[in-house]
């Protein structure tokens, strides 16, 4: 573990007392949980660092038992569902590409073709957006996402957009800076327009309800797929997905044998009727009909091949840009009140939150560094970047450690600063260590 040495823009060790007392904290504790949010995350080394606070859960016992566990808090209501059936780095219901046996078994299930089953993950984000720049990749389309506010280095993404020959955009509202970009605007219902599941954090399946039509040419996204499918001229392979309840049942014949089954779940009636079922959910086992809530690994059992777990960890590496004479400052970027969210596509039109918000774009700045820098609270500062710069009014606050400043991410002009680099296992991009330096205007 590493803490920053104020003001030098190097680091050093935490002291051994303060690891003792640490060590100490987490053994008088009977029950002891840990939690995250994008601030892990969202690092250059984000898996390892998870992975080292699943470490310490597992060194001392704390996990498998009531108030223990680790556990990452994110800020989507479908954040595990979308990793279990994304099909995107793995295959659907945590299965491998590379492993013949599971495409055999997911062409089955799906009643696909095994030969249209890839043998491999697809490009991560990152990795698409640099084969946009290269050539190789010529056309993009985003569904519910709006990267040309919220992706890294924003000036770059931005730039390598506008090289494609197609960018399409499917959301609710054609007014984010990606849909004005793009060249097919796909009008998507949004929640309450539509049926569906979604995964929460403790893996409880729930069920989402229509109660209202969608406005205008508006459709559900599975219904633009399913469109987008059948003219593509491979509407076949979808035959059986007549409607989002159909799809649940292909899931659930994927997820058979998995961590993660489902198989047992009698479908959307059972859903609605329970108020959400936790995976897993098996047809062979009636024991989960008995209770409304099941812990994993009470029995020590894990799911690896021997049923041990595993300590998984590397060497700490430096971020990728730091600290210097010209950028004596680390940004960090997040979230700001909670009457924004994200690229406010939504929380920005409503005038309620608008008043709940701030006005101006504010740079939360530590008052040992105001001092050095000769600035005051509220006053008008430049933050520049090596890639671009901003204004925006100062707040002193004690809850920054000298040497950092931060600005929320829903401001359009922030990530114009951020330095894009990536963690080499999650490919999440590392939005909380830029080197900046802050500016009397």
């Amino acid at each position: 573990m590493l803490s920053a040495q104020r003001g030098t823009g190097k680091e050093k060790p935490l002291s051994t007392e303060h690891l003792e007392h640490f060590a100490k904290t987490i053994r008088q504790g009977k029950a002891v949980s840990f939690w995250w949010t994008m601030g892990v995350n969202q690092g250059h080394q984000a898996t390892r660092t998870a992975q080292a606070i699943i470490n310490l859960a597992l060194m001392t016992g704390n996990i498998g038992k009531p108030g223990t566990g680790a556990n990452s808090i994110t800020g989507q209501c479908n954040a595990m569902g979308s990793r279990l059936f994304s099909n995107t780095t793995n295959l659907l219901g945590g299965h491998d590409f590379r492993n013949a046996a599971h495409r055999e078994k997911i062409a089955k299930a799906t009643g696909m073709p095994v030969e249209r089953i890839p043998d491999r993950p697809s490009l991560a984000y990152d990795q698409i957006i640099q084969a946009a720049d290269a050539g190789t990749v010529k056309a993009i389309w985003f569904v519910a996402t709006n990267p040309s506010h919220s992706w890294i280095d924003q000036n770059e993404m931005n730039r390598i957009l506008d090289k494609l020959d197609f960018l399409v955009v499917q959301d609710m509202y054609c007014s984010t800076e990606t849909a004005k970009r793009a060249h097919l605007v796909l009008p998507a219902a949004g929640w309450g327009e539509k049926e569906g599941c979604f995964i929460n954090s403790e893996r409880r399946i729930g069920y989402s309800p229509k109660v209202r039509r969608a406005p205008g040419q508006a459709l559900a996204d599975f219904h633009i797929f399913r469109l987008i499918a059948h003219y593509w001229g491979c509407g076949e392979m979808f035959g059986e997905w007549q409607t989002p309840e159909d799809v649940f049942r292909v899931l659930q014949r994927c997820s058979e044998g998995q961590p993660c089954e489902i198989t047992g779940i009698e479908g959307y009636a059972q859903l609605m009727r329970s108020g959400g079922v936790q995976w897993p959910a098996k047809m062979t086992n009636d024991e989960w009909r008995m209770t409304n809530e099941r812990r994993l690994f009470e029995d020590g059992k894990f799911f690896t091949e021997d049923q041990r777990a595993r300590f998984c960890f590397d060497e700490p590496v430096a971020p990728p840009e730091l600290r210097s004479v010209e950028f004596p400052l680390i940004l960090m970027t997040g979230r700001g009140t909670s009457a924004q969210w994200h690229t406010e596509t939504r929380t920005g039109k409503s005038a309620v939150l608008a008043k709940m918000a701030p006005s101006e774009l504010m740079l939360d700045l530590n008052p040992e560094d105001a001092v050095k820098l000769g600035v005051r609270d509220g006053q008008s500062v430049r933050v520049i970047s090596k890639r671009a710069e901003l204004t925006a009014l100062t707040r002193l606050t004690s809850c920054m450690k000298p040497g950092e400043v931060y600005l929320p991410m829903h401001d359009g002009r922030v990530n114009q600063l951020t330095h894009a680099s990536f963690d080499p296992l999650s490919r999440q991009p590392s939005y909380k260590h830029s080197a900046v330096r802050v500016e009397a205007v």
